[in-house]
């Protein structure tokens, strides 16, 4: 249903070494430059980031988040490791998340412009 998916930034260069790192823990790399945005994927793009100059600093309370799909709670661990290394802020530690109708595995980050990024996979026991 959706094809591609981009957030602004406010630093380009700071910004593609944070998704570079922490994407690449769910198998995304660079796959296009632009002098204002770029593109990773696995086969295209389906992660954008755009510069967006004089971009305030993103809200906490805007309740926007985007979800990335983990094969496995390794791929979860690392990508909290990837991002805190990078200069992230863990937003919910790496764990378990039992549910009324469905148990996962997730974690949550903000990039260094306060974006909300989680990993989740859904493990089988």
């Amino acid at each position: 249903m959706i094809d591609h998916i981009s957030v602004g930034v406010s630093d380009l260069d700071r910004s593609s070494k944070f998704y570079e790192a922490t994407l690449a823990t769910l198998g995304l790399v660079r796959l296009v430059t632009r002098p204002r945005t770029i593109g990773f994927g696995k086969a295209y793009p389906e992660f954008w980031i755009n510069l967006r100059e004089g971009m305030p600093h993103v809200a906490p309370e805007s309740g926007v988040h985007i979800c990335l799909r983990a094969k496995t709670t390794a791929e979860v661990d690392a990508f909290h490791a990837a991002a805190l290394s990078a200069g992230g802020a863990s937003d919910g530690a790496t764990g378990l998340r039992p549910h009324d109708r469905v148990r996962y595995y997730a974690a949550f980050v903000t990039d260094p412009d306060g974006n909300r990024i989680e990993a989740v996979t859904f493990p089988a026991e």
